[in-house]
C-alpha cells in the first residue's frame, strides 16, 4: 500500500501541486488577523479578539478553505486520471481495483492531512507574531490555549481530509466532474456560515461529525463500487 501510495505522488505535476499548497498556505495564515481586525472589527456582537480561546474558534473555519485543496487532489488523482485514460492502465495492473482506490484515498487523505496541519502551524505563528506586534488580541496565550490549539489542529486537520471526500463518489468517481466537485467543496466549506445567516443554530463540532461520516460513505461506496462505475 505504501508504494502505490508512492507512486500517486510521483504521477502528480509535483511543482503544480506544490505551489497551489503554497498559496492556500500564504493566504491562510493571514486571515485570521485579517478578519480580527478588519472585518470583526466593528462588530460589537462578535468578539474572537477577546482571548486566544475565542480566536481559535475563529481559525478553525478559516482551515476549512482547504477543502478546495481535497477538491483539487480528487481531480488530480481520480476525474484526470478517468479522462486521459490513465485510469484503464491502472486497472490493468495485477491488483484490484479497489486496493488501487484504497490508495489513492489513502494518499489523497495523508495529503490534506498534512498540509491543514501545517497551514493550522503557519496560522497559530503568524497571528502570535503580528499580536505581539499590533496587540490584535487580548491578553497572553496560557499553556492552556497551546494545548487546545494543538489538539483542535489535528483532529481539526482530520475532519478537513475527511469533508474533502464528500464528493468523491459522485462527482469524482462517478460523473467524473471537476466543476461540481470544486462547487461542492466551496459550498461545505461555506456551509456553517450559510447556517448563520438563515439564522440556524447548529453545533459545529456535530455539524463537521455529520459531514466527515458523509466523507467516510463516500469512500466506501467509491471502493464498494469501483468496479460497477470505475469502467472507462
Amino acid at each position: 500500500m505504501a508504494k502505490l501510495i508512492e507512486l500517486e505522488w510521483r504521477k502528480l505535476d509535483q511543482k503544480k501541486v506544490i505551489g497551489e499548497v503554497i498559496v492556500y498556505w500564504v493566504i491562510i495564515m493571514f486571515l485570521p488577523t485579517f478578519f480580527l481586525k478588519v472585518v470583526f472589527a466593528d462588530m460589537a456582537f462578535v468578539d474572537f479578539s477577546e482571548s486566544y480561546a475565542s480566536a481559535l474558534e475563529l481559525m478553525l473555519p478559516i482551515q476549512m478553505g482547504l477543502l478546495l485543496f481535497g477538491a483539487s487532489m480528487i481531480n488530480h488523482v481520480f476525474i484526470e486520471e478517468y479522462k486521459n485514460k490513465t485510469m484503464s492502465l491502472s486497472f490493468g495492473y495485477p491488483i484490484s481495483r479497489k486496493k488501487l482506490v484504497m490508495a489513492k484515498v489513502c494518499f489523497i487523505f495523508l495529503a490534506v492531512f498534512l498540509c491543514t496541519l501545517v497551514s493550522f502551524v503557519l496560522s497559530g505563528i503568524t497571528t502570535y507574531v503580528i499580536d505581539q506586534i499590533f496587540d490584535v488580541i487580548h491578553g497572553q496565550p496560557t499553556m492552556e490555549d497551546f494545548m487546545a490549539f494543538t489538539v483542535r489542529s489535528i483532529v481539526h486537520s482530520a475532519v478537513v481530509a475527511l469533508i474533502s471526500f464528500v464528493p468523491l463518489f459522485l462527482f469524482g468517481i462517478w460523473k467524473r466532474a471537476v466543476i461540481p466537485t470544486v462547487i461542492c467543496a466551496v459550498f461545505l466549506a461555506q456551509f456553517p456560515n450559510f447556517t448563520g445567516l438563515l439564522h440556524i443554530t447548529l453545533n459545529t463540532d456535530m455539524l463537521y461529525g455529520v459531514l466527515s461520516l458523509i466523507g467516510v460513505a463516500s469512500v466506501y461506496l467509491s471502493v464498494a463500487k469501483v468496479n460497477q462505475v470505475g469502467d472507462i
